[in-house]
């Protein structure tokens, strides 16, 4: 995958731009990411922030390492199984992303 691909598939699954990077945030706080993605020149690191504010780094991978999944499947290669219930967040992050849309937030 190139950086494009992987933006736009984060960008549709749930993911939004904080500063920069396509992260998740928590449910209750729109606003706060726990999960990022850092994407650099050649490679992209998958970040979780840890309780005390700082960022770890879970997994890096060259965009060429990178494979696309499935229509519904995270892309393989970049470390996501690391981040438990990643899935879950990013469905929490998508519907949270829909109902402000209807809401006109």
């Amino acid at each position: 995958m190139t950086k494009e691909e992987l933006t736009l598939w984060a960008l549709a699954n749930g993911w939004r731009l904080i500063a920069g990077h396509p992260s998740l945030t928590k449910p209750g706080a729109p606003n706060d990411p726990i999960v990022r993605l850092v994407m650099k020149a050649t490679v992209v690191n998958l970040e979780v922030r840890k309780p005390a504010g700082k960022w770890e780094k879970v997994a890096g991978e060259s965009y060429a390492d990178i494979v696309a999944g499935a229509e519904d499947e995270l892309p393989r290669g970049l470390g996501f199984e690391t981040v438990p219930s990643i899935t879950l967040l990013m469905q929490e992050n998508r519907d949270a992303l829909v109902f402000a849309r209807f809401s006109g937030r």
